[in-house]
């Protein structure tokens, strides 16, 4: 069986990890043969190719494929897809806007956010906010899957594959670049950093999430946010870890002034160790950490601070 995985390219660079853990889901399927798309792809088309696992690599290069247009992108895979069985990608942002539309143009359904892989027509996925596991079976000739990063290692590197460059069809103009609107950050990016450290409503305010953020920057770590501290105005939509938000899976979890509601948990729950800070020794979130300190954050988090300097 053969398979087609959308990399995940970001401004002509690969996303090395997502792309990894896709492809060491996908080789369960098949031959694995990586689409990197995008205004610019030919490097990440190059890195792609070094993934173990990676049969070949093709590099689809036009100005309609930029600035993560799902349209173009969904017609160049499905003028593609008559030989893969699979058309599979990573869970992330962009291939959520793009597989649907792939699944819909095909005809067929799309599996979203896959956990794991059973057989080539079988697959399981989280619902319920993570606390049972649905199994999947997909009679379609081709299935259509997206695959939950954080529930995969991340395929080596060394491999050799080739690279093949190919035409673009004719974009039809259903969309088109207006702006982009990027927020800068030096930390490490929230679904693939190795150590995570979320503030939640107990945080207070978006002054006091202040402190959050020195300690992740102490530790080298992506800052995170529970759904309410989102809503509340603490942190930005961009930051929020939980079913409704991201899924994360770091070597490190910590979580400062989060009760842990399930709809969080969802969303952090497979993290190597998890740590919780909270003044509520009855919080949920104790249920689920590895190591659980009952203090007040507004000591807690400034002394933690000022020892890991």
């Amino acid at each position: 069986m053969a398979v087609l995985l959308l990399a995940e390219v970001n401004n002509g660079e690969l996303s090395l990890d997502a792309t990894a853990k896709a492809v060491n889901a996908a080789k369960a399927l098949g031959d694995v043969t990586v689409l990197a798309a995008g205004g610019s792809a030919a490097a990440a088309g190059e890195a792609a190719s070094k993934i173990e696992g990676v049969s070949k690599v093709l590099v689809a290069e036009d100005e309609s494929l930029g600035h993560r247009l799902a349209e173009s992108t969904a017609a160049l895979i499905v003028s593609l897809a008559d030989g893969y069985e699979h058309i599979v990608a990573p869970a992330t942002t962009d291939a959520k806007n793009v597989m649907p539309r792939v699944a819909a143009l095909l005809d067929v359904m799309v599996i979203s956010d896959a956990s794991g892989v059973v057989d080539g027509s079988t697959f399981e996925r989280p619902i319920y906010a993570g606390n049972a596991i649905q199994t999947v079976k997909s009679n379609d000739a081709k299935k259509v899957v997206t695959l939950r990063t954080a529930s995969f290692d991340a395929a080596g590197e060394g491999g050799s594959a080739p690279v093949e460059t190919i035409s673009v069809p004719a974009s039809e103009g259903l969309s088109a670049w207006v702006e982009d609107k990027v927020a800068e950050s030096d930390r490490p990016e929230l679904t693939s950093a190795g150590v995570v450290v979320s503030g939640g409503r107990g945080v207070g305010s978006e002054e006091d999430f202040a402190l959050i953020e020195k300690l992740a920057d102490k530790l080298g770590a992506a800052v995170g946010a529970s759904r309410a501290a989102v809503d509340s105005g603490y942190a930005p939509n961009d930051w929020q870890v939980g079913q409704t938000g991201k899924v994360v899976a770091p070597d490190l979890y910590v979580a400062v002034g989060i009760s842990g509601a399930i709809q969080h948990l969802a969303g952090m729950k497979d993290s190597k160790v998890i740590v919780a800070i909270n003044k509520d020794e009855e919080a949920p979130i104790f249920q689920v950490a590895d190591f659980g300190l009952v203090a007040d954050l507004f000591q807690a988090v400034p002394d933690l601070t000022e020892k890991l300097g």
